[in-house]
């Protein structure tokens, strides 16, 4: 991610107001901001009833699912490069660290389960790099789940974005279930299982092979 392009997000999280992307061909796209902060929904709760721990939730966001887990009893791990969200996540009792998932993660290998959701699919706008990556980190066995950005069959898309207020584009990514379960065949994973729940959609992915 491009310096200073995160402000206008951190803000947001830190002050608890609404944000959009833009896309440079005029798309807006609102980010649920009050569903970060908040407890976890039904949604929520059937990725929550999917993972075995250690868990690793990749753009945790402001912690809820991290402290979700905890709660259960699983021991969870959020990482984020945005400051204010993993600073969020600590004081409400999650373990967070600031990192990019490009860079090296702690317990490479070795997660039992890796979670991608709030639209961290599109991360970098190249989603066989992030799917090949996940695979890297996701144990032999383990679980990777990772939720659409998209709910109509067939899209995956590429756009330039920035959030609404100024500061820099970066590359996002928007991709539906179906599209995330086919480039994952090519990035050495298989698809296990396809679910929705209160209009979101997921898919559970493990290692091919």
């Amino acid at each position: 991610m491009i310096a200073g392009a995160l402000e206008p997000y951190e803000g947001a999280l830190r002050d608890r107001t609404t944000l959009d992307l833009t896309t440079d061909d005029g798309r807006v796209v609102p980010l649920d901001i009050d569903r970060y902060l908040a407890e976890p929904d039904v949604a929520d709760g059937s990725v929550l009833d999917r993972c075995t721990g250690p868990v690793l939730d990749v753009g945790c966001g402001p912690g809820r699912m991290v402290r979700a887990l905890a709660e259960r009893g699983i021991p969870a791990l959020g990482v984020d490069i945005a400051q204010v969200a993993v600073e969020l996540a600590v004081r409400r009792g999650a373990l967070a660290l600031p990192r990019d998932v490009f860079a090296r993660l702690p317990g490479e290998g070795r997660w039992r389960t890796v979670l991608v959701l709030d639209g961290n699919s599109g991360i970098g706008g190249d989603l066989g790099g992030l799917l090949g990556r996940l695979r890297q980190v996701v144990g032999p066995r383990g679980l990777l789940v990772v939720e659409s950005g998209s709910r109509t069959p067939g899209t995956h898309e590429v756009l330039t974005a920035r959030f609404a207020g100024g500061g820099p584009a970066f590359r996002w990514g928007v991709a539906s279930a179906d599209v995330i379960a086919g480039v994952a065949e090519q990035s050495g994973l298989v698809a296990q299982e396809r679910w929705a729940c209160n209009e979101r959609d997921f898919v559970a992915l493990r290692r091919a092979g």
